[in-house]
């Protein structure tokens, strides 16, 4: 597969990455083990060099899995990980006192069964503790080898403005796909200026832009969609019509949808690496098999045309987790 660079950072990577969060938490029931090493091992068979996991996947649950998978290839991938929750918990307060950091860091290097932490990412911007001390801690961890560059999620331009003062930034990873576009207009700019890598996640919409899910399909009990607005059966129903819209154009270059919106995201710029992630086998290969999907100007100016052309109804977040974005 295609290797890119995340910015101007020197950390090269596959071209599409594979985000291990959905084997153990947020979409349902965890799947088992033995599973989830399996379809790990699969997508570093077939390419995939960057993997993302975090310490509140779980919690505690997604790293040793992650670990354990990648272990006998571990001089061949680069691991992402997380901190910046209370108590390794999401559904806590955000946490990033550098104490705690340092203990994540520990935790996690035990965890995935590493010497170092390839990606080492703060989960949410934390109000109570100036982005200089987060920025100054991980800028440690670096020099003693336990982290080797420093990442961003959900944090806004000027977070991330104060964050790459103290320590280069390598990555941003943040939601972005055709149907949440808001980082275009200041997040993108500001990565390009500072040569940063861009890691979109959920670039599949959380699973709705491969027309698997519709207004009728009902989500496990503790799948994280059911608190989710755009994930209502009204706004399910209302958002089809961008499914219609990416059927067309998959049709006629005959791939499936999922491929044209990783596709959509890999001509964005050369720096932007997404990162969906699966338990399917076939589906796996399917969104892999994007990197080879070439979208023309004329493909990409049919995209935008039935972008401007569809409202898209419903936030992406309810109340108390839009909080925690962009401070």
């Amino acid at each position: 597969m295609e290797q890119r660079e995340l910015g101007r950072s020197g950390l090269h990577v596959s071209a599409i990455g594979y985000g291990c969060m959905g084997l153990s938490f947020g979409y349902g029931p965890p799947v088992a083990r033995e599973d989830g090493i399996r379809i790990i091992r699969a997508a570093h068979d077939l390419g995939v060099t960057f993997f993302d996991t975090a310490e509140c996947y779980g919690p505690f649950e997604n790293e040793p899995l992650v670990g354990e998978a990648l272990e006998p290839v571990r001089d061949s991938v680069v691991i992402a990980t997380k901190f910046g929750f209370q108590d390794g918990n999401s559904a806590k307060p955000q946490d990033s006192r550098p104490e705690r950091i340092r203990q994540v860091c520990e935790d996690s290097l035990r965890r995935l069964r590493t010497d170092r932490i390839d990606l080492f990412y703060q989960h949410r911007v934390d109000p109570d503790v100036p982005m200089e001390d987060v920025a100054g801690t991980v800028r440690d961890l670096i020099l003693e080898g336990k982290v080797l560059h420093f990442g961003l999620s959900e944090a806004g331009a000027d977070a991330i403005r104060r964050a790459h003062a103290v320590q280069p930034v390598a990555a941003l990873q943040s939601e972005y796909s055709l149907w949440w576009r808001d980082p275009e207009q200041d997040i993108l700019p500001t990565l390009e200026e500072l040569g940063i890598g861009f890691v979109p996640f959920s670039p599949l919409g959380k699973g709705f832009l491969t027309s698997a899910i519709d207004a009728s399909t009902d989500f496990a009990p503790n799948d994280f969609r059911n608190s989710v607005p755009r994930f209502s059966e009204e706004n399910r129903r209302a958002n089809l019509r961008l499914i219609d819209e990416i059927g067309r154009i998959a049709e006629a270059k005959q791939v499936t949808r999922a491929q044209i919106a990783l596709a959509w995201l890999l001509a964005r710029e050369p720096w932007i690496v997404p990162i969906p992630g699966t338990t399917k086998r076939h589906r796996l290969e399917g969104n892999l098999g994007a990197a080879q999907v070439h979208l023309d100007a004329a493909d990409l100016a049919t995209i935008a045309a039935a972008l401007n052309e569809i409202e898209i109804v419903g936030a992406r977040y309810n109340a108390r987790a839009q909080a925690r974005i962009n401070r």
